[in-house]
């Protein structure tokens, strides 16, 4: 058995016993040390053409030290997961600086700073495993909507295109040792179907079977996805990848975000993970949740029987996952749900038709 084969059946393990931490915020890190142009460039892209400030994922490159201590102190503070820093590392995102043909090395290199960070910890702490997961975000282009209201019809990406991105995002994140893929944040479901397509042929291609997490967005108060769907038409549209995991995050603070990952650990036949910002951003795009009040919510969370994976996304650090790990720990994890057989159909909200 692979050192990855055995991390994969002891995720499955650990996931029927206690509920699993996942890290925080890696941009808000990121921001903390406030990188300049000259760190984004590195040596290597001094002489680029584009401004790459900003550019959180080329960092995995110019500064993989940074990202790995960051890695590092999410499973110091209690993390069993962590994300690697390859969100916006599709070609399709790389695009806006100019770096579209780096795509797959970005992630290649995403997973082996995260891999070294959690062999470190494995090594310093025997008996203990960490778990590496691959990054996909959602790209800044939709599949499902026009970008130009004067043309409904008008799309600036096609399902193919996006397939072929994910797919070649997802090969460096399993060849740089990415323990699981985590398509997350999505919010066009179009989107994350040509992911899961793309992966699925790229795991046949490779003969291997990888765990795949999915997480999507509650973009407002309408408890919809950008591209108009509600919790569970989400669902049903994306249950027949049979992932590992389902959930939400980003976008709306623990407060928002209960009534719909209530909704969601009702309907979904597998586990349940939540990661969510520090609330909403205030006036000054700053985020207000402490890892106090974070975590509060955290444990409400798991004693109603909601949680399977717990962390969090914008605005947080080490320090709220360590008071949630604290707060939740000896909890019980949610029960995976007996779910009725029905055919179960969506658009923008769901149907089901009971089975004969």
């Amino acid at each position: 058995m692979t050192d990855k084969s055995r991390r994969q059946e002891t995720l499955d393990k650990v996931l029927e016993q206690r509920i699993l931490i996942l890290d925080g915020g890696m941009g808000t890190e990121i921001q903390a040390h406030n990188p300049d142009e000259a760190a984004f460039r590195g040596t290597r892209f001094a002489d680029h053409g584009t401004d790459l400030r900003g550019n959180n994922d080329i960092l995995c490159l110019t500064k993989p030290d940074l990202i790995r201590d960051i890695h590092r102190s999410y499973f110091a503070a209690g993390a069993d997961i962590v994300e690697t820093n390859t969100f916006n590392a599709t070609s399709i995102s790389q695009s806006d600086y100019g770096l579209e043909d780096l795509a797959y090395e970005i992630n290649l290199a995403g997973a082996q700073v995260a891999r070294e960070a959690a062999d470190a910890i494995e090594a310093a702490e025997p008996g203990r495993t960490c778990f590496v997961a691959g990054s996909i975000g959602p790209t800044a282009r939709t599949a499902s909507i026009s970008p130009d209201v004067n043309d409904p019809g008008f799309r600036n990406v096609s399902f193919d295109e996006l397939r072929d991105a994910y797919t070649e995002a997802a090969r460096g994140l399993l060849d740089g040792g990415a323990d699981v893929l985590f398509v997350e944040t999505v919010f066009d479901t179009l989107n994350a179907k040509a992911a899961v397509f793309g992966i699925d042929a790229l795991l046949d291609q490779r003969g291997e079977s990888v765990p795949l997490l999915l997480s999507g967005t509650i973009t407002d108060h309408s408890g919809r996805t950008l591209s108009g769907q509600t919790t569970e038409a989400f669902w049903n549209s994306l249950r027949h990848a049979r992932p590992l995991s389902v959930g939400l995050n980003c976008a709306l603070g623990p407060t928002e975000l209960r009534p719909y990952l209530a909704e969601l650990s009702r309907i979904a036949e597998t586990y349940v993970s939540v990661h969510p910002n520090a609330g909403l951003p205030n006036e000054f795009g700053g985020y207000d949740e402490t890892p106090e009040s974070m975590s509060t919510h955290m444990r409400e969370w798991a004693e109603s029987g909601l949680v399977n994976i717990v962390g969090c996304c914008c605005g947080t650090t080490p320090a709220h996952i360590r008071a949630i790990a604290d707060a939740v720990r000896g909890l019980a994890p949610r029960a995976i749900p007996e779910v009725p057989r029905m055919m179960r159909l969506s658009g923008l909200e769901p149907f089901s038709l009971p089975a004969f």
